[in-house]
């Protein structure tokens, strides 16, 4: 099989399936170098810095692998308020970040005019900044009205690329088609895209993470997240094994490859699996973290999956530990907007 960069950017569904049976247990170290020469070309050693605010975990839909999913009982529901976000905006500024990523449930109480007044309000203070948001499924019309407010991003995974294995993590009234048409109409829009998917989710087979890899490559996101599926308690995935970390990390390599100019996170999932899992993930292209902003007594509450980091080094507290990580591992920490490079 030609693991060259070029054979690789080549590769049809079938031999991408080949590929991911083949490397996800222990990847080609060719394959690693290649997707860390790739990023090295485009981006250098750089690995920018994002500031996560995690705005509310209310949330309408009811994902079975999530675990703020609208029917667990369990969850203490927060919701922060526009003093507290813009509060958590300040902090961050100050600290150097120029990218705010606010991200939450599908919460049917931010309207559009909410969040719209919101990303204004933080572009009017900090207008040297970005606004990323991620805030789930909405219609176009609202998507328009968080762009005219100045947001310059949207994150949204796409989770599976194949409708069946979509229904199989959704319930009935959620569509697949609909969520990859949101995708097409933000970059429509004008907004800097990401994507993304889980790794291990429950009835995921090489056969879809090949699916999932020709759509990143027909839609040509900006940016996409790649991290471990792990399960939650209180979902009905509670007993699935998580996500494997050598597939991960196979998949963030070949999303590079693929994608040369793409933002690829080291995800708070893959460090929340593996201590050295973020830099697992540089290892293999990835460069982008993104700490928490987040006030301290709602960080627990922002539950997707047992066990997820929010504090040391994965929290804004720890960004001096985290910068100084970052350079052991032979990288430059940058907190700038870091924008999509063209």
């Amino acid at each position: 099989m030609d693991i060259t960069t070029q054979g690789l950017r080549s590769m049809d569904h079938g031999q991408l399936v080949q590929l991911i049976e083949e490397q996800s247990h222990s990847p080609d170290p060719a394959i690693l170098e290649a997707a860390r020469s790739i990023r090295d070309s485009v981006y250098g050693r750089k690995v920018y810095f994002r500031g996560l605010i995690e705005i509310s975990n209310h949330c309408k839909n009811d994902c079975y692998y999530c675990g703020i999913r609208r029917d667990n009982r369990q969850v203490s529901r927060y919701r922060l308020t526009k003093d507290q976000i813009l509060h958590c905006c300040r902090l961050g500024h100050s600290l150097g970040f120029h990218t705010f990523v606010l991200q939450g449930g599908e919460d049917p109480w931010f309207t559009a005019q909410r969040v719209a007044d919101l990303v204004a309000s933080i572009k009017e203070e900090f207008p040297d900044c970005a606004v990323t948001l991620s805030l789930g499924e909405k219609e176009e019309e609202e998507y328009r009205a968080y762009r005219d407010a100045g947001a310059d991003r949207y994150l949204l995974r796409h989770e599976t690329a194949d409708d069946i294995h979509y229904r199989h993590l959704h319930p009935r009234e959620m569509s697949p088609d609909h969520r990859k048409q949101c995708l097409w109409t933000l970059k429509r829009l004008g907004f800097q895209v990401g994507a993304g998917v889980m790794i291990g989710s429950p009835g995921q087979t090489a056969n879809e993470l090949a699916q999932d890899l020709l759509f990143l490559k027909e839609l040509h996101p900006h940016m996409v997240g790649i991290g471990p599926f792990i399960p939650h308690e209180d979902t009905p995935f509670r007993d699935k094994s998580a996500g494997s970390i050598p597939q991960t990390i196979l998949m963030l390599a070949l999303t590079r490859i693929l994608l040369p100019h793409v933002l690829l996170p080291a995800t708070t999932a893959l460090g929340s699996l593996d201590p050295m899992g973020r830099e697992k993930g540089m290892d293999a292209g990835a460069n982008v973290v993104m700490p928490n902003l987040s006030p301290t007594d709602v960080r627990q509450l922002y539950t997707l999956y047992n066990g997820k980091l929010s504090t040391g080094e994965e929290a804004a507290e720890g960004l001096k530990a985290l910068k100084q990580r970052i350079r052991a591992a032979g990288y430059e920490p940058d907190l700038s907007r870091g924008d999509y490079k063209v």
